[in-house]
């Protein structure tokens, strides 16, 4: 059975669980010690070692897709009988299923990021927010005394090797490791730097990283990509512009600006003035973090770019403050489409 049967076939049955019973039956079924989730797991002792890089992490993103569904449809249940509100008598009446909150505008900017990019060929794939020098920076072309480390004000949980990463690029060195191209991956995370908090920055924040290694590809390619994401999430009408950039981990560099969704390009306190935001960084995967990962630049190539998650979801939800991202607010507004519940 292939992982998108198995996730229909759980889809199927949570649609018509009722109660907390129906839910064990589930459970057992899908997540126990010989689940048809766990068994997905074993299958992968039988494939060659190629295989393994291939499928584990289509696997892993089964399962979270899995257990997401899960968590979604247990928590309404819960509610549910907690109220002491039976289905049956919710239908006697003509009501619909009680609704129970809903997501936050990160959590729901990440899922349909997420879909966009598997349709696109991508896989998704999430690393450690604790995380080591070598692979924070070293590992992306930074070495200990390079000029860029003065652009980031690092946590650090005990120096010189030890810190809160600083980007989920730091994934990207992890998977240039451990698995041989060609590859398309993107890593949504949380991210974390010393910064001075106010309207547009913080000092917990969120990225998107992605990239890819093939044999042939090249920044067409990436500006394609890039401009297929903007106007996925604002429109066809969206105003984009790449300029040349710097950054260690690729060469060349660009960064893509977005025209300001607060003031629409005359210059506010969210863009400083400007009338454009800086949405990423990206650019051609520099060489020395092929061979850093072991990887023949002379054979394989790639792309990378690195989103700031946090002002993607400012410009779709028209938010001023990246501070009440992490307030606690619940004055967002309540979405009508579940589709992504």
């Amino acid at each position: 059975m292939s992982s998108q049967e198995l996730l229909d076939q759980l889809k199927e049955k949570l649609t018509a669980a009722e109660s907390s019973a129906d839910l064990e039956d589930i459970w057992r079924d899908f997540f126990g010690k010989a689940g048809k989730i766990k068994l997905l797991s074993k299958d992968l002792a039988t494939l060659s070692e190629n295989e393994r890089r291939t499928k584990g992490p289509e696997i892993k993103q089964t399962q979270n897709q899995a257990k997401t569904l899960f968590e979604s449809k247990q928590a309404a249940i819960t509610a549910a009988e907690k109220s002491g509100t039976a289905e049956g008598t919710i239908e006697e009446i003509g009501l619909g299923k009680p609704k129970v909150g809903h997501l936050h505008p990160l959590t729901r900017t990440v899922r349909e990021m997420n879909q966009l990019f598997t349709r696109l060929g991508f896989s998704v794939v999430e690393g450690p927010e604790l995380e080591t020098d070598e692979f924070c920076f070293r590992r992306l072309n930074v070495p200990k005394d390079h000029p860029a480390r003065d652009m980031q004000d690092t946590i650090y949980i005990k120096e010189p090797d030890l810190l809160l990463r600083t980007q989920t690029s730091s994934v990207e060195a992890r998977v240039l490791e451990q698995y041989e191209p060609p590859f398309k991956v993107v890593v949504p995370g949380r991210v974390y730097r010393n910064e001075k908090v106010n309207k547009s920055n913080h000092f917990i924040f969120h990225h998107y990283q992605g990239f890819a290694v093939l044999e042939k590809t090249s920044l067409k390619e990436l500006f394609e990509v890039l401009t297929t994401l903007f106007k996925f999430m604002y429109g066809d009408k969206v105003k984009i512009r790449f300029r040349n950039k710097y950054y260690p981990e690729v060469e060349p560099g660009v960064g893509p600006d977005m025209e300001c969704f607060s003031c629409h390009g005359v210059g506010c306190p969210v863009c400083k003035g400007v009338g454009w935001i800086e949405m990423a960084g990206a650019g051609m995967i520099h060489p020395n973090v092929l061979k850093a990962a072991g990887i023949d630049p002379k054979k394989w190539m790639g792309f990378a770019f690195g989103l700031g998650l946090d002002r993607l979801v400012m410009a779709k939800y028209n938010i001023t403050d990246i501070r009440t991202l992490l307030g606690g607010t619940l004055a967002y507004k309540y979405y009508q489409d579940e589709s992504f519940l």
